[in-house]
């Protein structure tokens, strides 16, 4: 009678790789979680495969930082290293590639920056521009999927078009279509190496008492081109996940973000309740709620528990 099952074939496992490290790095707080090495991916990626996985999510840390986020775009970047590398030794296995420029700029932020004084702004349509350049890059180096997580304004078709134009009508995209300004992102700027050297990132990413706007923003996507549709953290918006699940129609995305996998790890450690069964309750929850793919630090464990 059971309605809402979980299968390995539900999740997205997030991957770190840094340009700066010759073998992997625990991140203090993620538990279980590293930077990988470039060397490291074949075999990382492998044992993913083996478990039944199909698709891995691959954020990069470069060695160097600028203003302009030239690593992201670089045809000889981290990540486009990354997928040559993950591609040569399990073909079969889906790269999506995050597209995002905050690991790449050297203040941080996810598009290009102006300073007035003592106010700064994000420049939409410069960072778009960029924004394209990357994801463009990360296909021609054999990404299946690019996933632009920075909410710039017309990023989707920008992506779309220049992706299109340029032979990779096949690569699709999963859209960030509904990313809240969350203070549940903590432990990934450690992970992904990408605080703001200044301010936040409230002027770009969605206020979390919003749902109609994310829905106007899903719905732009959409008509954009956005082949996916992500909404980005999840326990706390599974009204919104829920909602444009049903608005749309079409496959829906969920990031179970890493303060939400910390926070667990952590109430598991004191003995407050067992791993084990919160993570397969919290994952029933997210299905149940309209999502078809689940990026989670736990995909490893997901794909072994459901298969013992």
């Amino acid at each position: 009678m059971r309605e809402t099952r979980l299968t390995a074939h539900d999740f997205i496992l997030p991957l770190f790789v840094s340009e700066k490290l010759k073998s992997r790095r625990n991140i203090a707080s993620m538990p279980g979680v590293s930077q990988l090495a470039l060397a490291d991916l074949p075999e990382e990626a492998g044992q993913a495969q083996a478990l039944g996985l199909q698709a891995i999510l691959l954020f990069g840390i470069p060695r160097h930082k600028d203003e302009e986020a030239t690593g992201a775009y670089d045809d000889g970047g981290i990540v486009q290293e990354a997928i040559r590398a993950i591609k040569a030794a399990c073909p079969d296995l889906v790269v999506v590639t995050d597209v995002c420029l905050c690991e790449y700029m050297s203040h941080g932020h996810c598009g290009v920056t102006r300073r007035d004084g003592n106010h700064f702004h994000v420049l939409n349509d410069e960072s778009v521009e960029l924004l394209a350049k990357t994801a463009l890059s990360h296909a021609a180096a054999g990404a299946d999927l690019v996933a632009p997580s920075d909410m710039m304004d017309g990023r989707i078709g920008a992506i779309r078009q220049t992706l299109d134009a340029n032979g990779f009508k096949q690569t699709g995209i999963i859209s960030y279509a509904a990313k809240f300004a969350s203070a549940f992102y903590g432990p990934f700027r450690e992970a992904a190496e990408s605080p703001p050297q200044f301010g936040d990132r409230r002027t770009y990413q969605m206020d979390s008492a919003n749902a109609m706007e994310a829905l106007r923003e899903a719905a732009l996507d959409v008509q954009e081109g956005a082949d996916i549709i992500m909404v980005k953290p999840a326990l706390p918006y599974l009204d919104i996940l829920w909602r444009i699940r049903e608005r749309f129609e079409q496959p829906t995305a969920v990031y179970h973000v890493s303060g939400e996998y910390a926070m667990v790890k952590a109430a598991a450690e004191k003995g407050i309740f067992e791993e084990r069964a919160a993570v397969l309750e919290i994952m029933t929850s997210l299905k149940r709620a309209g999502a078809d793919f689940i990026v989670t630090y736990w995909a490893r464990e997901l794909a072994k528990w459901l298969s013992s």
